[in-house]
């Protein structure tokens, strides 16, 4: 989605992690690199790459050096022309709305935090690096994600790209937090695993609620009533549905030269992601009831 340039931005509730250069320690395909981040993504909830590990061979920033300011995001110009305003703007427009369902879901609604990190960061769930994506913690109420998953999306597993497709993620780690307030995330056992398994709903409640805010996202408005975003086109949708199936499980473990084996799933497939995302944009959080569709509803 295309931001109004002239809209203003907040960005109070989005911090930027500065990092220093680290020894170039990179992920490979060892298997105790492989295990450990592997009991990581346990803990954490998003768009999870581990399966594809082995196949990356990313460098790691070590250590951080505070936070970085996001001076130069003020408008929805600044959005338009750079990824992290973009994160600034889209985290504006999904505080907006959210904040505005929460008495319609009968939630006491509280402000996730938002990092943003490059390489490695640490959390209340411990260390993570971007080859488990993008994620939220429970923890500490917080959503983390480096920008350069987007374009490890595009490059490595097909994603098309393009701001919705990024906007999607942040979306999706949103819905984690709603799932978090409404107490979904506390009854549901998120490492459980296979086709219609809690992760897998978790993780589908989670693609409606992406939807349902695009679908929404163009009235939600900046502290000077302006508009955010204009709506999405047809071609944006595609861009997030994209991304949604870039992160299927099936796609994931076909892209990693896996069998597909759905009794492995933690996040639902391709197809499955799509839908939801679908049914959250045309009907609204209303219809996300993931834990009460029945296996072949999923």
């Amino acid at each position: 989605m295309t931001f109004n340039e002239q809209s203003k931005l907040d960005t109070s509730g989005v911090r930027r992690r500065g990092g220093r250069a680290g020894t170039g320690v990179a992920i490979g395909g060892g298997g105790l690199v492989v295990l450990v981040i592997a009991l990581l993504a346990s803990q954490f909830l998003g768009v999870d790459l581990t399966g594809l590990v082995g196949g990356t061979d990313t460098e790691q920033s070590q250590g951080q050096e505070g936070d970085v300011d996001l001076d130069h995001c003020q408008t929805g110009a600044d959005a338009n022309a750079y990824v992290e305003c973009r994160m600034v703007g889209a985290q504006n427009s999904l505080e907006s709305y959210w904040s505005g369902q929460g008495p319609s879901m009968g939630i006491d609604y509280r402000t996730p935090g938002f990092v943003l990190y490059s390489g490695q960061t640490t959390s209340g769930c411990g260390t993570a690096s971007n080859a488990v994506g993008p994620f939220y913690c429970p923890g500490d109420e917080s959503m983390y994600i480096d920008t350069s998953f987007f374009e490890i999306l595009e490059q490595s597993y097909g994603s098309s790209g393009g701001p919705l497709a990024e906007m999607y993620v942040v979306a999706h780690e949103y819905g984690h937090h709603i799932q978090h307030l409404t107490g979904v995330l506390g009854q549901a056992n998120t490492q459980d695993r296979g086709p219609a398994s809690d992760g897998v709903r978790v993780e589908l409640q989670a693609d409606c609620y992406a939807g349902d805010w695009v679908g929404e996202a163009a009235n939600t408005t900046d502290a000077e009533g302006n508009q955010l975003l204009q709506p999405p086109t047809r071609d944006e949708i595609a861009q997030a549905l994209g991304a949604a199936a870039s992160v299927g499980d099936d796609h994931i473990q076909e892209s990693s030269g896996q069998e597909v084996n759905p009794e492995a799933f933690s996040h639902g497939s391709s197809e499955q992601r799509q839908r939801w995302f679908i049914t959250g944009y045309e009907q609204g959080w209303e219809a996300c009831d993931t834990f009460s569709a029945s296996a072949s509803e999923l």
